[in-house]
């Protein structure tokens, strides 16, 4: 292992990366509770929506103006005027309600969304978390991330432990600008789970097949590691 620029660089190929995508969002699903309300962000979050748990139900909001998004729709069955906030074709559950941004935003900023799931490029120790912008490359905005990250109690965020480079995006403090200060609660990535508390990532679980060495390698922040590990149970 060796350290650059405070950043921990390992070899890709050294980790079994045993959750894909879809991976991810089945691991969050375990955290919904029945009746809650539930923002997806742009990117992973938004397969959430395809693993709800049997036995409960959640509504999710979409903050272009849905709530009670469903899964996404089979090929051909796609309506081409039904999206979400990322711009793919969705599906809406019995019930369903649309409406105006101002509505979204008044749930959103008034706090009747019990919980958020984002994705990020990186996310602190401290619970700091960058997800809108990589200075030099053209970016559209900040959307509703800046919102959702100032109004949510509970907030998830779903990515990839290291990016292309092999470098860690789990760090002692975000090198991209913010898009919210000390609001992320829990992080599932590729390779664990992981509560942010008292400064620290606190492992929780471990991705089937990847080993607690192998999740410590790929964090560069603060990471309390417990005696015992368990394995995701999926």
């Amino acid at each position: 292992m060796k350290r650059e620029s405070n950043s921990v660089l390992f070899e890709l190929n050294n980790i079994r990366m045993s959750l894909d995508k879809n991976g991810i969002a089945q691991r969050i699903a375990q955290e919904l509770t029945d009746g809650w309300y539930v923002n997806l962000g742009i990117g992973i979050p938004t397969l959430v929506a395809n693993y709800i748990p049997e036995g409960i139900e959640v509504e999710f909001q979409s903050e272009n103006g849905i709530l009670g998004m469903g899964p996404f729709p089979f090929d051909g069955e796609e309506d081409a005027d039904l999206i979400n906030a990322g711009k793919q074709t969705i599906t809406a559950m019995n019930g369903a309600v649309f409406f105006d941004s101002a509505t979204s935003f008044a749930m959103i900023r008034g706090q009747h969304v019990q919980l958020t799931v984002l994705g990020a490029m990186e996310v602190d120790e401290n619970g700091d978390i960058a997800n809108w912008k990589i200075p030099g490359k053209m970016v559209k905005g900040m959307g509703g991330a800046m919102d959702l990250v100032a109004s949510a109690d509970n907030i998830i965020v779903a990515m990839m432990h290291t990016n292309r480079a092999g470098e860690s995006k789990m760090l002692s403090k975000c090198s991209l600008p913010l898009t919210g200060v000390a609001c992320v609660k829990k992080v599932v990535t590729n390779l664990a789970v992981m509560d942010i508390r008292d400064g620290a990532f606190h492992l929780l679980e471990r991705a089937p097949g990847v080993s607690v060495e192998e999740i410590v390698s790929a964090t560069a922040g603060n990471l309390v590691v417990p005696d015992h590990v368990p394995e995701m149970q999926l």
